[in-house]
């Protein structure tokens, strides 16, 4: 894809007076320049997040984790809104730069703020599935860069035609940095609070409602389903006849996926304004209408996603009461 959009570029850049050509080419330069003064704050930060003497007793350094979390979503976002105007070659070593920054980004958080272990549980009999009844099962997952965070990170899987309910706690030594939810079939899912990452994976017939997610949201496999969710950035991968009602700082991203349909965020519950506030998703931008579909390239609209027409939306979702209504 990235070939083809610059080869694209790379035309019109042939058909036009070298005035053009040259403007491009101070741009790419300003934008290469912006992405090294970034990327090296980043690695200055994280550099010195390591030197941290007693890490552990330090309650900024959480915190300070996510800030630089966000300024990676913000680069990476700063690269796709400008891929068609960069040279191929650029656009490969800058998304190669961003996976390396994640992956510091993951070997630091180990370092200082070790992972709490989950322990195995008993599935339980109740049709109500609260924070106390999360499961630590691992599911047969078959994408790659979803297995090593569905392994060890607290979530809701295998579960059919139940309310499941979860409020993230509001404190540093708390809080979950990632949650899952996989093989779920007819489930009403209701999270109150913010996380850091979202995992959804094999959902049929469901209805998700979340709260911000202050760094990604990865959906994959979910068919027939509503999902209702605020984030800074979303991913969504062979998604079919599914309604998506979302609040997002970089523009959605769908691939493999059809019949999808897209309207703004409408999710209330008790203290929603200030968990949005705090994860900087307090005001609406207006990417829940402006998708990118990675498999469809022409310039016309993709048929594979369309917004949701006003007369069929839901309105606003309260989620306050946790229980199911008779």
């Amino acid at each position: 894809m990235i070939e083809r959009l610059s080869n694209s570029h790379q035309s019109r850049l042939a058909r036009k007076p070298n005035s053009e050509s040259s403007s491009t080419f101070i741009s790419t330069s300003s934008f290469l320049s912006r992405f090294s003064e970034s990327k090296n704050s980043i690695e200055s930060t994280l550099s010195r997040i390591r030197q941290t003497p007693d890490p552990h007793s330090n309650p900024t350094l959480k915190s300070e984790l996510d800030n630089v979390s966000i300024s990676i979503a913000d680069l990476e976002k700063l690269v796709a809104e400008n891929s068609f105007s960069l040279p191929s070659y650029e656009v490969r070593t800058c998304l190669k730069t961003i996976t390396d920054l994640k992956q510091l980004v993951e070997q630091v958080t180990c370092e200082v703020i070790p992972r709490k272990k989950f322990s195995f549980k008993n599935k339980s009999t109740k049709k109500i599935t609260t924070q106390n009844d999360i499961i630590s099962e691992v599911p047969n997952v078959e994408s790659k860069d979803s297995v090593l965070r569905v392994l060890d990170s607290p979530g809701f899987r295998g579960k059919e035609n139940e309310v499941l309910v979860k409020e993230f706690c509001r404190g540093n030594d708390k809080e979950i940095r990632e949650f899952v939810l996989s093989d779920l079939k007819g489930c009403d899912v209701r999270l109150m609070g913010s996380v850091r990452a979202l995992f959804v994976h094999k959902l049929i017939d469901c209805k998700v409602y979340v709260g911000p997610v202050f760094g990604s949201v990865l959906i994959e496999e979910v068919t027939n389903c509503v999902f209702v969710m605020a984030s800074h950035q979303i991913r969504i991968h062979q998604a079919k006849r599914c309604d998506f009602y979302l609040r997002a700082r970089s523009r959605p991203i769908i691939e493999d996926s059809d019949g999808v349909r897209f309207a703004p965020y409408c999710l209330k519950y008790d203290g929603i304004e200030k968990d949005l506030e705090e994860a900087n998703l307090g005001e609406e931008t207006g990417n829940w209408s402006n998708v990118d579909d990675f498999k469809w390239l022409r310039a016309v609209q993709s048929p594979n996603w369309s917004i949701l027409p006003e007369n069929e939306r839901v309105g606003t979702v309260d989620i306050s009461n946790r229980e199911p209504k008779s």
